[in-house]
């Protein structure tokens, strides 16, 4: 049976095993320019998601002007199917204050369903970030 843990990132080493992983997944496979890829690492909380103790997704969320918004979701294709996305969503939710401010996203078209098995709905028109369709997606 295989084990599938999602971690808050404390160390260093965590951190690049995180940005190994985004890497892959924007800027390889859906040609993100690495440039945008990576910012507001510094002010951001980050995760790794482990199956099997072998790094398979990353993502993050931070606080902004408009409240606290989730971002850098990223699993490996060998890994997609196995519930590693539904897992990452959970930890972060988990691990937001529990003070009245909006939770946002910008989900890529493909990934909204996921979004929406946690309360997310869409707010406004499809547009295109880093060219990638995305929609707005805002917790209820």
């Amino acid at each position: 049976m295989e084990i599938l843990q999602v971690n808050k990132i404390r160390t260093k080493e965590e951190l690049e095993s995180a940005f190994v992983v985004r890497r892959k997944v924007f800027v390889e496979e859906q040609g993100v320019p690495a440039e945008l890829e990576l910012e507001n690492e510094d002010v951001s909380v980050h995760f790794l998601a482990l199956l099997d103790n072998q790094p398979c997704g990353a993502c993050r969320y931070r606080k902004t002007d408009k409240g606290y918004k989730l971002e850098r979701f990223a699993v490996l294709p060998e890994f997609r199917g196995k519930r590693v996305g539904l897992a990452m969503v959970a930890a972060v939710l988990d691990d937001i204050p529990d003070d009245d401010q909006p939770i946002y996203l910008n989900a890529q078209s493909d990934a909204v369903g996921l979004y929406t098995k946690f309360g997310f709905a869409i707010e406004g028109e499809q547009f295109e970030e880093a060219g990638i369709q995305h929609f707005r997606m805002v917790k209820q």
